[in-house]
């Protein structure tokens, strides 16, 4: 991360979020061992330009994981660009277009990554929901406000794929169904079909918009994609950086039996103890636009073994 240029000012700022993310006890990563993974929903990301310290905030949040996938982003790429271009020449990122209208929000998705520690092997694509035939047409009945957005890495001996959505929010009819809809998309590919799938081991992360584990959102999600939580995650009650109490973000996997979880896990606070406060109160930015320059969602994240070596062989020796 390139930090000579900052002014003293945003490194004093900075030096307070380093020390937030340290309290956070984020283990290292070690290559071909470990990999860092996280989901942020960086509120509005493009919408407007953000200020020189947001831009260093976000850049060092990111920073601290090896791949993380960004929900929220906006068509306007020129903060992205400049969070990029921050982060150094060993990152590099993978991206989705955007949807022109107030269901899509103007949002991609983006997976930003360190390739010292992953590669992207290659498969990009958006998710679209499964249609019919009407006539000499071939439509959906399903409407995903915002199309999910896929790609597939490797890291270690495990290769896997990344599955990132931004579900519909609020009270609006047909929030459950999207996320029932989704899950059985993925039913249809990793389970129904699963000879055919990139790569058997699937990540699913983003913000589903999902108030709390185990409610009925929650189970529209799970119940015919088999999808499980992490257990270093089963604790993690509050996602929210203004709504509290709201687990809006997941990190959720469908896996072979060779993937495994290091068993660490967690989100940065950086709301807590009056941190913001800390961060914008002196930088002339009202106090309702803090979560703007910052996030309005605190970054959830989660280690992964990809040292699955010894899981491969007894598997095939297993199946023989």
């Amino acid at each position: 991360m390139e930090l000579t240029h900052l002014s003293k000012a945003t490194a004093k700022k900075l030096k307070l979020l380093v020390e937030r993310i340290e309290d956070s006890h984020i283990p290292p990563s070690m290559l071909d061992e470990t990999l860092n993974i996280a989901t942020w929903n960086i509120r509005d990301f493009g919408k407007r330009s953000r200020s020189e310290l947001a831009i260093a905030l976000i850049t060092r949040i990111l920073y601290q994981f090896d791949l993380i996938a960004i929900t929220e982003l906006r068509d306007d790429l020129t903060d992205f660009k400049r969070v990029m271009h921050m982060l150094g020449p060993n990152w590099q990122f993978v991206i989705s277009d955007w949807q022109s209208d107030f269901g899509g929000n103007w949002e991609r998705t983006a997976f930003v990554y360190d390739k010292r520690m992953v590669q992207f092997t290659g498969l990009a694509a958006e998710a679209q929901p499964d249609r019919q035939k009407v006539g000499d047409q071939y439509v959906s009945e399903q409407s995903w406000w915002r199309a999910p957005y896929m790609a597939s890495f490797k890291a270690g001996s495990f290769d896997f794929m990344m599955l990132a959505m931004h579900a519909r929010w609020g009270t609006r009819p047909g929030r459950e169904q999207e996320l029932a809809s989704f899950g059985d998309w993925i039913k249809s590919r990793w389970i129904d079909n699963a000879d055919t799938v990139f790569d058997e081991d699937l990540i699913v992360v983003g913000d589903f918009n999902i108030p709390r584990i185990g409610d009925r959102y929650y189970q529209a999600l799970t119940q015919s994609s088999g999808l499980q939580m992490p257990v270093a995650l089963a604790d993690i009650n509050d996602t929210a950086a203004s709504a509290g109490n709201k687990r809006y973000d997941q990190i959720l996997h469908r896996a072979r039996h060779a993937f495994s979880y290091a068993d660490q896990g967690g989100v940065i606070d950086f709301a807590a103890n009056g941190l913001m406060a800390a961060l914008f109160d002196d930088t002339g930015i009202p106090e309702s636009k803090w979560t703007y320059e910052l996030s309005d969602h605190f970054p959830l994240w989660v280690q992964i073994n990809t040292n699955n070596e010894l899981a491969i062989l007894n598997n095939i020796i297993q199946n023989e």
